[in-house]
């Protein structure tokens, strides 16, 4: 081996490692950002800033607002949602339907998503991100649920599979993004209980 082999390799120029915690601190800056000026009026400054970092570490890791947003948004997806395995068709929706309103409930999602619905009726783009963060991370979990559901024998072998996903998501993303109302005591209870009824009547 030559002393040129023995020699440690050079790190090529312009391939600095991107610190993880600097990219986690501005992905918790869009959030806040958009929660907080809405996606129109959100900047690269105003997300460096809020972050604590300068617009170049930004730039370093998306092109424009618009791909940091999307790739934001389709994280959501990745990171789904936990899959309810409790035994029962209506205790796995209790469940689902407790987590997904708590994320719901949350003042920056609370907010951001109405913003990004708006915004995606301009933007295909975002609407592509946006449908697959709110609508198939859920399903992929609403999936697990009615195939666990039909091998215990709670639901018709031959029962609508497309339709069963409809009707666990959408009550209450209706209730919780579209119309944003309230909740009441035993409201979740309630829905699981109408929904696996339902379900079971497919």
């Amino acid at each position: 081996m030559t002393a040129d082999e023995n020699r440690p390799r050079r790190r090529p120029a312009g391939a600095a490692v991107l610190r993880e915690d600097i990219t986690q601190a501005i992905r918790e800056a869009v959030f806040e950002e958009l929660a907080a000026v809405g996606y129109a009026r959100m900047s690269i400054e105003g997300i460096a800033r809020r972050a604590g970092v300068g617009k170049t570490a930004v730039y370093r890791r998306w092109r424009s607002k618009l791909q940091l947003v999307l790739d934001v948004v389709s994280a959501v997806a990745v990171q789904g949602l936990p899959a309810p395995d409790t035994g029962s068709l209506e205790g796995d929706l209790r469940l689902l339907y407790a987590l997904t309103a708590r994320m719901l409930r949350h003042p920056v999602a609370s907010q951001v998503i109405p913003d990004l619905q708006a915004e995606a009726a301009r933007n295909p783009e975002i609407a592509e991100a946006l449908q697959t963060a709110l609508r198939q991370s859920q399903h992929s979990v609403a999936s697990g649920i009615v195939r666990a559901a039909a091998d215990r024998g709670e639901l018709r072998p031959d029962y609508d599979e497309d339709l069963a996903l409809d009707l666990i998501s959408g009550p209450l993303y209706w209730r919780g993004v579209v119309a944003r109302g309230t909740m009441p005591g035993g409201y979740l209870d309630r829905l699981a209980g109408s929904v696996a009824a339902g379900l079971r009547a497919l």
